[in-house]
């Protein structure tokens, strides 16, 4: 098989993070269709699945936006039947991109585009090689990350890296503002890549990226809601980064009065308490302090069950008696 004109390219994704690379791809191609260096000729994503309270079937983010613009959808469970792979042979495409598609793709599958299959991953190789790249940057505290192009392998992550591009942490961020400058940083980078990979196809060479150092590798195992419950024996600055690692999601959680306490957005606090962790040692209009295994975490903005989160001074408006000193929270 010998390269097309201009790369064909098959995307696969799901989630926002990938539809906004998605976005890029064709923006790229309607504003520039004579000098754009690929086509997208399909995508793929994960099937439909049930969400939202009526657990009525969802289209994903990459689905939607592609169905909009008039690229033809893929949605196989897997690759373990010979007639999907047959299908993705038959696009005859040069190269498939992959980002957070949430398959690990088979060699079977790898090998099928003329030049293989390349990977937008949330953090700076090796890395947080996995499924929560971005969560798992936040909750151990790293104080930069970025996206890795690589050339996919049959490793988890661990294909040789063609572009990195990084940014700051800051003491602010939240899972849901990173994964935001990621998108920024990724989508160019992106479209960077696939010029390179274009101009060598032209040249008929391969572009060739950095090997990998596996012992600097760890590992960002997928969020489990099971996490999101607040140990209050760790120190403050621990749950600190673990509340704003879990927003969006799950959401980091107590209990209080044997209800759910969701907690939004926090800050931690370097006094120590003589009290038991978990216990409510100070309220005012800041928020609740809450003494911990070292300092004190200082809940800004909370939900209580039926209602939207709200910062502890709108709280308290409306439910001033809700919360008192040297109660214990967590149980």
């Amino acid at each position: 098989m010998t390269p097309s004109p201009r790369l064909r390219v098959v995307f696969a994704g799901t989630p926002e993070f990938a539809a906004q690379h998605l976005k890029a791809l064709i923006e790229q191609c309607a504003q520039d269709p004579e000098h754009t260096p690929f086509e997208l000729v399909a995508v793929y994503s994960q099937p439909d699945r049930p969400a939202g309270r009526g657990k009525k079937l969802s289209a994903s983010p990459v689905k939607v936006l592609a169905e909009a613009n008039g690229i033809p959808v893929y949605q196989p469970e897997n690759f373990k039947e010979s007639s999907d792979r047959q299908i993705l042979a038959e696009l005859k495409a040069d190269l498939m991109v992959v980002v957070a598609y949430g398959l690990l793709l088979p060699k079977s599958v790898l090998d099928i585009p003329l030049y293989g299959c390349i990977n937008v991953h949330g953090s700076l190789l090796p890395r947080w090689r996995g499924a929560a790249p971005i969560q798992r940057a936040v909750e151990a505290g790293d104080t930069n990350t970025g996206v890795t192009i690589m050339k996919m392998d049959v490793g988890l992550d661990t294909g040789d890296m063609l572009l990195k591009a990084s940014c700051d942490i800051s003491p602010s961020d939240t899972s849901a503002s990173l994964h935001d400058k990621l998108i920024e940083l990724g989508a160019p980078a992106l479209l960077t890549v696939l010029s390179q990979i274009a101009q060598c196809a032209q040249e008929n060479r391969e572009l060739k990226g950095e090997s990998q150092d596996d012992s600097l590798s760890c590992y960002a195992r997928k969020i489990s809601k099971q996490e999101a419950s607040i140990d209050w024996n760790l120190s403050a600055e621990v749950l600190d980064r673990q509340i704003r690692a879990f927003r969006p999601f799950p959401i980091a959680y107590t209990l209080h009065k044997g209800e759910r306490l969701k907690i939004w957005q926090a800050c931690a606090l370097t006094e120590n308490s003589s009290a038991a962790p978990g216990t409510l040692v100070a309220l005012s209009d800041e928020g609740l302090e809450i003494a911990c295994g070292e300092g004190r975490l200082l809940l800004n903005s909370i939900q209580i069950p039926s209602k939207k989160a709200m910062s502890v001074k709108d709280l308290l408006k409306g439910y001033k008696d809700r919360f008192v000193i040297n109660e214990l929270l967590g149980q």
